[in-house]
């Protein structure tokens, strides 16, 4: 799985988590950039990816999450 692939599943996830299919994300993209993402969604878009993907988020990777590039990094190093 390549980086672009882990972005379009990321966004995917994100939609469905916020209930909103307009939503085109960037791996610049913070919080602030998404009404809707806030640490619980934050957390229900994470609980969503570790089942999608069967992988697990550690506790220092969590913590280390500030935009999207964050984890599409971590989904990378956890696939490639």
């Amino acid at each position: 799985m390549d980086r672009n692939e882990i972005l379009n599943r990321v966004q995917e996830t994100f939609r469905e988590i916020l209930n909103n299919d307009e939503i085109v994300l960037s791996e610049e993209m913070e919080p602030k950039d998404v009404d809707e993402w806030n640490s619980l969604a934050q957390a229900q878009i994470i609980i969503a990816l570790e089942h999608e993907l069967n992988i697990h988020f550690s506790l220092v990777e969590l913590i280390s999450i500030k935009k999207v590039e964050d984890i599409v990094n971590i989904i990378y190093s956890h696939v490639s």
